[in-house]
């Protein structure tokens, strides 16, 4: 089947549809919005325009399990129609009193009684609906506000664990340090790091920047050198040597939509975060730009699996070395860039991605 191209002067571009995409879907829990605009379109980040036809709902972010989403062709145009899941939650026993949110809006002209004639008191039930999420938030949670990367002698030069309190030979939440040298806090507020990678750019061997590998949250409880912090969340022993910063509270956005770069983008993936080996589906990358490079937050980006270079044993040519095309192997989205490298997860993978693989604007 050819994709199916619509124009509308008012897109900033053409949108492109699934071929596969259903007449209805029906939404489960567990959805996100991304998957969800996948089924419809071959550019997920086009759904809020493809959106722009329904005047049903104000956002098209909303959506909950249990709606079914129609697609249609109106005039030519993709248009898109909600079917809301207005189903109530039953109450377990038919002889419980139970006081719905209709009820309590209209004003409640009923009572139950017992057999003596007396006042019964009911349950008051309200129904907690979770729109389904944009993007699977759970896996980038971790990494919204730790790990982070740093300049050159940045941790270095950051004050260290002295020792541990009551003699332990190491250190988990509620347990205390003695941290060199804290005299003039900024903060009570800090957290343990300890150096990680070193992130090169693989084209030019030039150093980007160092991971901070979090190791804890603390508290200051004391000024000093040393100064005594308490532990209150631990992701790994804690060690003589662990270096130590303020805690800051870092801008965490989590409600764009994917989208292109404004500018053309090319780079690498020049590491995997969370202690995997092998990069697939909402695995954590780290790629050779940032946002001195213009990348933002919520900024998609192609995949691509490098061609390998092999020996033509057919060719004239003695040693004819062939370098093959390089192939699409999914899609990826910024979460957080830092100035020269940024995280960013894996959103989409139709092959085995690897380090060093590309990444850029299609």
């Amino acid at each position: 089947m050819i994709p199916f191209f619509i124009s509308i002067n008012t897109w900033a571009e053409e949108i492109q549809l699934n071929p596969a995409h259903p007449d209805q879907y029906t939404v489960v829990k567990g959805d996100t919005l991304w998957d969800i605009s996948g089924k419809f379109l071959n550019h997920p980040w086009q759904w809020p325009e493809l959106w722009s036809n329904n005047s049903q709902i104000n956002n098209p972010h909303l959506i909950y399990p249990g709606d079914t989403i129609n697609f249609a062709i109106v005039n030519g145009r993709p248009q898109l129609s909600l079917s809301r899941n207005e189903q109530q939650t039953h109450s377990p026993s038919d002889s419980t009193c139970v006081l719905s949110e209709e009820a309590v809006k209209n004003g409640r002209t009923s009572f139950a009684v017992s057999e003596e004639g007396k006042l019964l008191p009911c349950i008051r039930e309200t129904i907690i609906k979770q729109a389904i999420e944009l993007i699977p938030a759970e896996s980038i949670a971790q990494f919204l506000t730790s790990p982070k990367v740093v300049a050159e002698n940045e941790l270095n030069n950051a004050p260290y664990v002295v020792d541990f309190a009551g003699e332990h030979l190491i250190a988990g939440a509620g347990d205390r340090l003695y941290v060199r040298s804290i005299t003039q806090p900024g903060s009570l507020l800090y957290t343990l790091y300890r150096s990680g990678d070193t992130y090169v750019s693989p084209e030019t061997g030039e150093i980007l920047g160092y991971e901070a590998e979090y190791i804890a949250d603390t508290t200051l409880q004391q000024t000093g050198d040393p100064a005594t912090l308490l532990i209150t969340k631990s992701n790994s022993e804690i060690r003589r040597g662990d270096r130590i910063m303020p805690k800051t509270e870092e801008e965490v956005i989590l409600n764009y939509f994917p989208r292109p770069p404004e500018k053309s983008i090319k780079g690498s993936i020049i590491s995997v975060l969370g202690g995997v080996s092998q990069i697939g589906l909402y695995n954590v990358v780290v790629i050779d730009k940032g946002a001195k490079d213009g990348l933002l937050a919520g900024h998609e980006l192609a995949i691509y699996q490098r061609g390998n270079s092999i020996n033509d044993p057919y060719s004239p040519v003695n040693n004819d070395i062939v370098k093959l095309p390089d192939d699409i192997a999914g899609t990826l989205m910024v979460f957080r860039p830092f100035e020269r490298v940024s995280y960013a997860l894996v959103m989409k993978a139709t092959q085995a991605i690897h380090i060093l693989d590309k990444v850029q604007t299609r």
